[in-house]
């Protein structure tokens, strides 16, 4: 790394006061934070890795990171216009010579090797499941159907899917 290793900790620590922002525009109150996400993101890579045949220790990393850049641009929408751009700028600006989280970040947007598609569908997975949590606990008065909608059919694994139903069979009809 080479910030200053403390002001990058701290930089990554606003993640844990980085609200979601799909839950705040759904009308949840006090929302998950980017860093709640991702170690439940994380702790289904660790659960669910096996079964998907791929490396629970790069997955678990991978996880754990997978938002990381959100502590420089906040948390943006996908579709935002100008979000790859912001991202960029902010991998180049927090990691211009750290190739191990570097390349764990860019191996999961590219999602072209089978552990990026794994995390990409437990970090689905995990949002349907916060759905699932905020419904069991009447946390806002419209239905969360459209996360678990359109998360349906971005999953590319059969762990994913397979976790994905378990869920939405939870959640219930509505959906």
């Amino acid at each position: 790394m080479n910030r200053d290793r403390v002001q990058f900790l701290l930089t990554a620590a606003g993640l844990k006061d980085e609200e979601r922002t799909g839950w705040g525009l759904s009308g949840v109150e006090s929302p998950e934070s980017v860093a709640d996400h991702s170690w439940g993101t994380a702790l289904l890579c660790l659960l669910h890795a096996e079964d998907a045949y791929v490396d629970p220790g790069r997955a678990v990393a991978m996880a754990l990171v997978h938002d990381l850049l959100e502590a420089e641009t906040g948390d943006l929408l996908p579709g935002t216009e100008d979000k790859r751009e912001r991202e960029r700028a902010a991998l180049d600006a927090m990691f211009p010579d750290d190739e191990g989280i570097r390349g764990l970040l860019e191996e999961y947007a590219t999602g072209e090797t089978e552990i990026a598609r794994f995390v990409k569908d437990m970090d689905l997975c995990e949002m349907c499941l916060q759905a699932l949590k905020y419904r069991e606990e009447e946390r806002n008065d419209d239905p969360l159907d459209e996360f678990l909608l359109t998360a349906e059919p971005r999953l590319n694994t059969d762990t994913g899917r397979g976790l994905f139903r378990a869920i939405r069979a939870r959640y219930g009809d509505g959906a």
